[in-house]
């Protein structure tokens, strides 16, 4: 009986460092993955090593989200960015019944509308890629870089909130990040708390 407690506890203590291996962690290794766009394309991490990579947690029914595309602020940082070659890929991690779920038909007529500007949009509704980077919100955002390591990990701007007026006044942390890594400089603000809806994964109560 005692074996099999202590068994046990090594198996737990494995599975605890298996996962801590596997999250986003500023500085280290981004966890890899591979996700299937809405045109039915695969998506691996590893595609892109040699170039900057942006994940952008989306959720088309959270007021956060619609503060940053209403405004035209989200896809203008897609455009400025994806012209600079950097990789954006914005994840919908919302399982199905869930706020903020979408096919791929019904993603690709909402994005055209929108006139979004990224590089792929990932369907993810078994939540595997959200859970991986610990996603909390929508947005939450990540940036890596040309060597697969996470640089900043965090809210898109320091205004967090709904109101579509504090946009123009708002200091937007992905753009800082990526200016500063592209220019070998370290990033001032690696991390920052997200804010927005909660991820709707499968599992929320929500």
């Amino acid at each position: 009986m005692k074996a099999t407690r202590i068994l046990g506890v090594l198996v737990a203590a494995i599975l605890l460092t298996t996962f801590t291996l596997s999250a986003a962690r500023v500085g280290e290794p981004a966890p890899g993955f591979t996700g299937t766009d809405t045109k039915g394309k695969a998506h691996a991490l590893a595609d892109y090593k040699g170039r900057f990579v942006v994940l952008e947690w989306h959720n088309r029914d959270c007021p956060f989200v619609k503060k940053h595309y209403g405004s035209g602020n989200m896809q203008a940082l897609q455009k400025e960015w994806t012209e600079k070659g950097v990789v954006w890929l914005t994840i919908i991690s919302s399982a199905p019944g869930q706020q903020g779920h979408q096919t791929a038909d019904a993603a690709n007529a909402f994005f055209a509308g929108q006139k979004w500007a990224g590089s792929a949009i990932i369907l993810d509704p078994q939540g595997k890629i959200g859970h991986l980077y610990e996603a909390k919100t929508t947005p939450h955002m990540y940036v890596i870089d040309p060597n697969g390591r996470l640089v900043y990990n965090g809210a898109i701007d320091d205004k967090p909130t709904s109101d579509v007026a504090d946009v123009p006044t708002a200091k937007n942390f992905v753009g800082a990040a990526l200016t500063e890594a592209m220019a070998g400089k370290p990033v001032t603000t690696p991390t920052s708390r997200p804010y927005g809806c909660s991820v709707k994964y499968a599992t929320s109560s929500e």
